[in-house]
């Protein structure tokens, strides 16, 4: 699996490290990616979701339900 937040649709970004001989190579800034598993009650089970610390805190203040539902309307397999 890819390293995206299912949530919040959070990618790498890449870019350049830069030596103190000013040599430059290329590298990513990874996500903070937690893999979290959800109790849905509509749904009746529980769901696990990739997300990133921002997902986390987007699910701590909207609810699983609205986030499960939002990702259902997407087309997303959970």
């Amino acid at each position: 699996m890819s390293a995206v937040c299912q949530v919040t649709g959070r990618k790498p970004g890449y870019g350049k490290q830069v030596s103190h001989s000013h040599r430059r190579t290329s590298r990513r800034w990874e996500p903070n990616l937690q893999t979290r598993r959800y109790f849905v009650p509509s749904l009746g089970r529980t769901v696990r979701l990739k997300v990133s610390a921002k997902g986390l805190k987007t699910i701590d203040k909207r609810g699983i339900e609205s986030v499960v539902g939002e990702l259902k309307a997407k087309g997303v397999k959970l």
